[in-house]
């Protein structure tokens, strides 16, 4: 019954995770939210396990803390608002289009985490979650139309790893990654004879699966601190899409494309350290290697020539974050925290499909614990964005037909996780000593 159980709960988080749209919140077009616990510290020492089980996103050794069979399903609501006014410098036949509206798409994001002990040494791990994604779309006729329309980014990534706990105070465990990635872009295709406003739209499409690793260690060296960290491989994809235009007289531009995709790989490290018996304080930092996108050509399959490019150019992202959990009482845990991210977009490189900036996290989240079985878990944030300047046209790196577009952006996100944690059995027994005969 208990292995029914479990697998109809992975089943569900699999359709969830299928049919989930995607918004990106962890710099650039990454996503953090995979686990309600750690969120609620602003994934403060999530490498060291205090996101739980689903802390093996950011390190897959954390399930040797978890004895038994173990599962957490997190579900987490991003609402995104965001919207680009533009300014002197625009383009005046585009300017007088307007701004974009909310180019922010709620979305809801699910994740899970299972653990099954094999023996007092040996743990066997699954992850399911979405590293990726992205939804953004502006107002259909707006002055930035021709650097994009609307912008989805979909990914799945199942996660499957080996734990082993080498003695009481060191853990290793590493697994493959295997992701799934697609993307559909969409933006005003300016032809001669036309008004701005009645511009058709080009489109770009392609998918791809792709295989990477993680892998992490924890250290307990005494009771009440935990040292983690982990790392996730990049992951590359050979893109196969196609380029859709408008009109016959485009053709050649149009057709079958390939592309190359290599996601950033990530470093995290995290501290937990108790200041008392109900008291904790967690330390958490992250490095993505976002610089190793740079600009990506587009690929005739046919003609075997570039006829496009993603300029993204994108410099390494990094997050430092504090958070601290109390124990009010054996059944409810109170936790918050604060984290800084230093985005992989600047004024340099930021585009109206993805106009990101450096952002402030504050965050807050409680668990209950039902019974010894069952625990809710319950977090929410709010990210402060600075507000940012984007520029495109002659001389910048997204140039359409030298089309000026300059503009301000304002944005932010509040974000609503749920989650729970069953535990369906206990560990097994150790294995006993060995006899030994003495004559």
């Amino acid at each position: 019954m208990r292995t029914l159980l479990g697998a109809r709960i992975g089943a569900a988080t699999l359709l969830a995770t299928m049919l989930g749209g995607t918004a990106a919140f962890a710099g650039a077009f990454g996503i953090r939210e995979q686990s309600t616990q750690a969120q609620g510290l602003s994934f403060a020492g999530a490498a060291a396990g205090s996101g739980g089980l689903s802390s093996m996103f950011w390190n897959p050794a954390v399930i040797t803390m978890s004895p038994g069979f173990v599962s957490e399903q997190n579900l987490t609501y991003i609402g995104l608002s965001s919207r680009i006014t533009p300014v002197a410098g625009t383009n005046p036949a585009f300017a007088q289009l307007g701004d974009s509206g909310d180019i922010g798409q709620g979305a809801v994001v699910p994740a899970g985490a299972t653990s099954y002990q094999l023996s007092d040494r040996l743990w066997l791990g699954l992850s399911t979650g979405a590293p990726f994604g992205l939804v953004t779309k502006p107002n259909q006729v707006w002055a930035g139309e021709v650097y994009g329309r609307s912008s989805r980014i979909f990914s799945l990534a199942f996660n499957p790893v080996l734990a082993f706990k080498v003695n009481e105070w060191l853990s290793i465990a590493a697994g493959p990654n295997i992701e799934y990635f697609r993307l559909t872009l969409r933006q005003a295709l300016p032809l001669p004879g036309l008004l701005p406003q009645t511009y058709p739209s080009s489109f770009l499409k392609g998918e791809s699966w792709g295989v990477g690793f993680t892998a992490g260690a924890t250290i307990t060296p005494w009771a009440g601190t935990a040292l983690g960290i982990g790392y996730r491989s990049s992951v590359h994809h050979d893109i196969d899409g196609s380029i859709g235009v408008p009109i016959l007289a485009l053709a050649p531009l149009a057709g079958q494309v390939r592309a190359r995709l290599n996601t950033p790989e990530k470093l995290s490290v995290g501290l937990t350290q108790a200041i008392s018996p109900v008291a904790r304080v967690n330390l958490g930092f992250e490095w993505d290697n976002w610089s190793r996108l740079g600009s990506i050509g587009i690929v005739s399959k046919t003609r075997g020539v570039t006829v496009n490019n993603l300029p993204l150019n994108y410099k390494d992202g990094f997050l430092y974050s504090i958070g601290g959990e109390y124990d009010v009482n054996p059944a409810l845990t109170l936790r918050a925290g604060f984290g800084y991210e230093v985005s992989p977009i600047d004024f340099t490189n930021r585009s109206v499909r993805l106009p990101d900036g450096d952002r402030y996290i504050a965050s807050f989240g409680a668990s209950y614990r039902w019974s010894q079985q069952l625990t809710f878990n319950l977090a929410y944030s709010h990210f402060f964005l600075d507000r940012s300047r984007i520029l495109a046209g002659l001389g910048r790196d997204y140039n359409v037909n030298n089309i000026a577009f300059a503009g301000v952006v304002d944005s932010s996100a509040d974000i609503v996780s749920v989650g729970f944690r069953y535990v369906f059995g206990a560990p097994p027994p150790p294995a006993p000593a060995l006899l030994v005969r003495k004559d």
